[in-house]
C-alpha cells in the first residue's frame, strides 16, 4: 500500500510543477519520466553493488546518470541543458528496454526555469525504490490525479470499484483477460494482483479479508494489494502465460504509454497494451477473451462513431458499441463486468433496445446499480455494472438486480471513506447466486429493498427490455419498520454552545447563534466576533467539525444543518446545539429526521420559557427517531438530495426570472391617465359584520397583489356590503397596483382574471377601447417597472401611492402587433416559471412524504 511519505512527495512534485506545467496530464508525464529515470539509475546502482555492471547508463549515456545530474559543481543552466538533452535522447539508448524507450519517445522539458527543475529533481531524488512493486503503488497514486477526461466521457474508475468488479468475476491464472478501453490499465493490474494473491501459500480464502472488507472498516483499509503475496505457487511457465494473457487496447497513445509503465512497474515486463480503436478497427476482431473488464467511454464524438459492419447491433453510439463488442468477444465460458451509463439501462432508442434484448437472451446474469456519486468529484453521472456470463446465462431464466446504496464512501464531492459498505453483501449475494445455478438448484424469487431476482420473461414482456432495477425491486423501506433510538444513543456527544459568551470584537473569529442557522444553509449576517484566545476557550466546549449536525434550540427552534469543510471555523452560543453522530447514523439522514414533522412537533411541545422559548439538552437527548441500517439511510438521503436538486434548479428559475421589454425609442410614450380609466374601492364599517360574513364576492386588499395574475383570494364580501361601501365590480383583465402596504407590497402589480372588488389600498387600471392598449402588455410594462414605481414615494413604509401618481406614470404604446408579439413571448416564459413553481411544490411534497414513510406514515 502507498505510504503517506511517498504520497506527500508526489503532491510536492506536482506543487512545484503547477506554475510551469498547469495541465494535470503533462504533470503526470513529467513526473513519470523523472521517476523512471531515477528508477533506472537505482537499478544500475544495485547491479554494481552486487558485482555486476551498469546497463541503463553506460557508454556514451554514462554522462546522463542520475549522479551526474546532481553533480554540485554544475550550475542551474548546465543542469537544465543536461537533463533536457538526456530525456530527449533516452529513446535511442540501446541499454534501455524497448518499453522504456517508448516511454521516452517524444519526451521533452516543457519549461526553461533552472530553479523549478532543481527543486523538482530534488524531490524525485528522495524516491529510492529497489523493487518495482513499490514504485507501482506510487505510480497508481500519481495516475489518480488525472481524474477525468470528461470531454471524451472518460472517468477514471475508483480503485475500490475496480477491485470489487475483479472480485465478482474472479479471473484465473490460465484465462485471457482483456480491457478494450484500458486507460491506465487499472483492471488488468487488479486482475494480476488478484491472481498472484490467490496463488500464494499465505492466502487463506476463508480467513483473509476480501476486497470489500466486512463492512465494519473503511474501504481504504482493505483495498486489494499484492504486497505480502509472492505468488510462489505459480510456476515460471504459468507466470509467463499469465503476463502474456493480459491484453489492453486504448485509442489514446498517451494512455497506452501510461498503461505500459503501470504494467511494467507491477511486474509485467512485456505488457500486451496496444494503441487500437476497438470500435472502428478489425485487426483484433477475431480474438476472444475469457474475462473482459472495462469502463469504456460514455460519450460519442459529435456526429457519432463510424464503426465497421461486424457488430450485431447497428449504432453510432460508443456506449452501445463497446457493450456489443464486449459481449461478442467472450469465449463460450467467458464472463465480463462492464460499467455502463443509464442510457444502456433504459434508453428507448432502437439500438439500445436491440442491445438489451441480445444481452438478456444470451449474456446477462446481473445488473448492479452504483450510487450516483461514484465518479465524484469529476462527474455525478449515474452508472451500473452489467455482469455477463455466457455459460451461466444458459443455466438460469432469471437475472439478479442489486442496488448499492453505500460503496464505502460518503455522498459528498470529496468522497470520504465511511463505514457500512454494501460491497461485502453484494459479493456474497453474487457468489451465492452463481453457486446455486452451477449446482443446478432452483433459484427462488427474492425481492427486497436492494435485491430482486427477476424472470427474463418479465423483462422481455413489453419489448423494452428495461434493465432499471427500480422497476423490479420492491421498495421495502417505504414503511417505518425500523427500531427507534434516542438521540443520545446514536450521537457520541450532544452539547450546546456558550451560556456566557465573552465580549465581542470588531473582527476575528466567528461566534454564531440560532439566527445564523437555517435549514441546510449557513447565513453569516449579524454575526459576533471573538478574539482568537476567547475563541479557543469557547471552542473547547463544542469543537465543531465537518459531519456534525447543528440544531437551533432557543428562539426559532428546530432549524438544522450539517457542517461541511467549506464552512469557516466558528464557535456557538447557547441557542445552538451540536450533535455528533456515531457510526450508526449518517449526518444528513439525521438532519432530515430532525426536520421531520414528528421531531419538530416534539421540539415545540418540549420547549419552555415565556419571553423566549428553548429546549433543554436533557429533553433533546431523549427524543427518538427511526434508525434503519446505514445503506438504507444513504439510499434515502440520495433520494431526498435528488429531489432537492430539482427544487434548487426550479427555484433558480423562479427567483431569477424578471420580465424585460426591449424598448424601441421610436415608440410613442403616454401617461396612464390618457389611455386608461382608474378605479378603486371602499370598505364597510367594521361594525357591520354582516357585510363580510357569508359573502361570495372576492374582495382584494393590497396583500393579495404579488406581481402575478390573480384568480382567487381569501377575502369575501356580500352583495349588500359591496353597495354599502360604494365599491364596484372591477373590470376583468384590468391591471391592479397596490397603493400601500408593508414590506414590498407597495407598487406590486397583478392582472385580474376574475370578477372582484377591492378596498382603497388598490387601484384598478382599465385601458380605454380607443387607446389600443392590451391589458397584458400594460401589466408586463408595469411589472417590469415595479422598483421604479415603488421608489416614487421613497423608502418610507408609511408613504403610499395615490391616484394622481398612478395617472402620471408614463408607458410605451407601440403597435398592437408588437404588443401581441411581446406578450406571447412573455407568456411562454411565464409558463416555464409556473412549471418551475409546480416542480418546487411537487418535489417539496415528495421530500415530506419520503421522510414521513420512514416513520411508517
Amino acid at each position: 500500500m502507498l505510504d503517506s511519505i511517498t504520497k506527500g512527495r508526489i503532491n510536492t512534485a506536482r506543487d512545484i510543477l503547477v506554475g510551469k506545467v498547469p495541465d494535470p496530464k503533462s504533470q503526470v508525464e513529467q513526473i513519470t519520466i523523472a521517476l523512471i529515470y531515477k528508477f533506472m539509475d537505482d537499478m544500475d546502482l544495485e547491479a554494481e553493488e552486487l558485482g555486476g555492471k551498469r546497463t541503463f547508463f553506460s557508454g556514451e549515456f554514462a554522462k546522463y546518470s542520475w549522479r551526474k545530474i546532481f553533480d554540485p559543481r554544475q550550475g542551474g543552466h548546465e543542469l537544465l541543458n543536461l537533463y533536457g538533452e538526456a530525456i530527449t535522447k533516452m529513446d535511442t539508448n540501446p541499454g534501455v528496454p524497448k518499453l522504456f524507450r517508448d516511454i521516452f519517445k517524444n519526451a521533452y522539458l516543457p519549461y526553461r526555469d533552472p530553479e523549478t527543475l532543481k527543486s523538482f529533481l530534488k524531490i524525485i531524488n528522495e524516491f529510492d525504490y529497489s523493487h518495482s512493486e513499490k514504485l507501482g503503488d506510487a505510480f497508481e497514486y500519481l495516475l489518480s490525479i488525472l481524474g477525468s477526461q470528461g470531454d471524451a466521457g472518460q472517468f477514471r474508475t475508483p480503485r475500490h470499484i475496480i477491485d470489487f468488479m475483479v472480485e465478482i468475476i474472479d479471473p484465473k491464472k490460465h484465462e485471457i483477460i482483456l480491457d478494450p478501453a484500458c486507460g491506465t490499465a487499472g483492471f488488468l493490474i487488479s486482475s494480476y494482483k488478484h491472481i498472484i494473491k490467490q496463488n500464494s501459500s499465505n492466502y487463506l480464502p476463508d480467513d483473509n479479508t476480501k476486497v470489500a472488507g466486512n463492512g465494519s472498516e473503511s474501504v481504504n483499509e482493505v483495498i486489494i494489494s499484492s504486497n505480502g503475496y509472492s505468488g510462489e505457487l505459480l510456476t515460471a511457465d504459468e507466470r509467463k502465460v499469465l503476463a502474456d494473457n493480459m491484453h489492453g487496447f486504448d485509442i489514446s497513445p498517451d494512455m497506452v504509454r501510461l498503461s505500459l509503465v503501470n504494467m511494467y512497474l507491477h511486474g509485467i515486463k512485456e505488457p500486451k497494451i496496444y494503441e487500437y480503436d476497438s470500435l472502428t478497427s478489425e485487426d483484433h476482431w477475431n480474438e476472444y477473451s475469457d474475462v473482459i473488464l472495462a469502463n469504456p467511454p460514455f460519450m460519442s464524438p459529435k456526429g457519432g462513431i463510424r464503426p465497421h459492419n461486424r457488430f450485431s447491433v447497428q449504432s453510432n453510439r460508443s456506449e452501445v458499441l463497446f457493450v456489443d463488442y464486449i459481449a461478442e468477444h467472450l469465449t463460450p465460458d467467458g464472463r465480463s463486468a462492464v460499467i455502463v451509463p443509464e442510457g444502456i439501462i433504459f434508453q428507448s432508442g432502437n439500438a439500445y433496445k436491440q442491445l438489451r434484448k441480445m444481452l438478456v437472451e444470451k449474456y446477462l446474469v446481473g445488473v448492479i446499480s452504483l450510487p450516483a456519486g461514484v465518479f465524484q468529484p469529476y462527474s455525478g453521472v449515474k452508472t451500473s455494472i452489467l455482469w455477463l456470463d455466457k455459460a451461466l446465462a444458459k443455466k438460469t431464466d432469471k437475472i439478479l438486480f442489486i442496488k448499492i446504496a453505500n460503496d464505502g464512501f460518503d455522498l459528498g464531492a470529496q468522497r470520504r471513506a465511511v463505514k457500512g459498505s454494501n460491497l461485502p453483501y453484494v459479493i456474497k449475494k453474487i457468489a451465492d447466486f452463481r453457486n446455486t445455478i452451477e449446482l443446478g438448484k432452483q433459484v427462488d424469487n427474492e425481492q427486497n429493498s436492494d435485491t430482486s431476482l427477476v424472470p427474463k420473461s418479465q423483462i422481455s414482456g413489453n419489448s423494452e427490455y428495461n434493465l432499471s432495477g427500480e422497476r423490479y425491486i420492491i421498495n421495502a423501506t417505504y414503511r417505518g419498520n425500523w427500531d427507534t433510538q434516542k438521540l443520545e444513543s446514536i450521537c457520541y456527544k450532544i452539547t450546546d454552545g456558550s451560556h456566557n459568551p465573552p465580549p465581542s470584537t470588531n473582527a476575528g473569529m466567528l461566534m454564531l447563534s440560532s439566527q445564523n442557522i437555517y435549514n441546510h444553509k449557513l447565513i453569516l449576517d449579524n454575526v459576533r466576533y471573538l478574539s482568537e484566545d476567547s475563541f479557543n476557550t469557547e471552542n473547547r466546549r463544542t469543537d465543531v467539525k465537518p459531519g456534525d449536525v447543528l440544531l437551533t434550540i432557543v428562539g426559532t427552534i428546530g432549524r438544522c444543518l450539517v457542517v461541511d469543510d467549506r464552512m469557516p471555523r466558528f464557535a456557538l452560543q447557547r441557542s445552538v446545539a451540536v450533535l455528533k453522530p456515531n457510526e450508526e447514523i449518517n449526518s444528513y439522514f439525521l438532519s432530515y429526521m430532525l426536520l421531520s414533522d414528528n421531531v419538530q412537533t416534539k421540539l415545540a411541545s418540549e420547549s419552555k420559557g415565556v419571553a423566549q422559548k428553548g429546549i433543554y439538552l436533557k429533553e433533546l437527548k431523549s427524543i427518538e427517531i427511526p434508525v434503519p441500517p446505514i445503506p438504507i439511510q444513504l439510499g434515502i438521503v440520495a433520494e431526498i438530495e435528488g429531489y432537492q436538486k430539482i427544487i434548487d434548479g426550479a427555484r433558480q428559475v423562479v427567483e431569477n426570472y424578471k420580465p424585460r421589454i426591449d424598448i424601441d425609442p421610436e415608440w410613442e410614450m403616454v401617461e396612464l391617465g390618457e389611455v386608461c380609466k382608474l378605479y378603486t374601492g371602499g370598505t364597510p364599517r367594521s361594525t357591520e359584520k354582516q357585510y363580510y360574513e357569508g359573502g361570495d364576492i372576492r374582495w382584494l386588499v393590497s396583500g393579495d397583489i404579488h406581481n402575478e395574475e390573480i384568480f382567487d383570494c381569501e377575502g369575501r364580501i356580500t352583495e349588500d356590503g359591496l353597495q354599502y361601501s360604494n365599491a364596484r365590480y372591477l373590470p376583468i383583465n384590468s391591471v391592479l397596483i397596490a397603493l400601500n402596504g408593508q414590506g414590498k407590497t407597495r407598487g406590486t402589480v397583478a392582472l385580474l382574471r376574475v370578477a372582484a372588488t377591492c378596498n382603497q389600498s388598490i387601484v384598478a387600471i382599465d385601458p380605454i377601447e380607443r387607446a389600443k392598449l392590451l391589458p397584458e402588455f400594460l401589466y408586463l410594462q408595469l411589472k417590469s417597472k415595479y422598483q421604479e414605481i415603488r421608489n416614487i414615494t421613497g423608502d418610507n413604509q408609511r408613504s403610499g401611492l395615490n391616484m394622481p401618481i398612478i395617472r402620471s406614470i408614463k408607458i410605451y404604446l407601440p403597435e398592437i402587433s408588437i404588443q401581441t408579439m411581446l406578450v406571447n413571448e412573455y407568456m411562454q416564459d411565464i409558463t416555464m416559471v409556473r412549471s418551475s413553481k409546480a416542480l418546487i411544490e411537487r418535489f417539496t411534497m415528495r421530500i415530506k412524504d419520503r421522510i414521513a414513510k420512514v416513520w411508517g406514515e
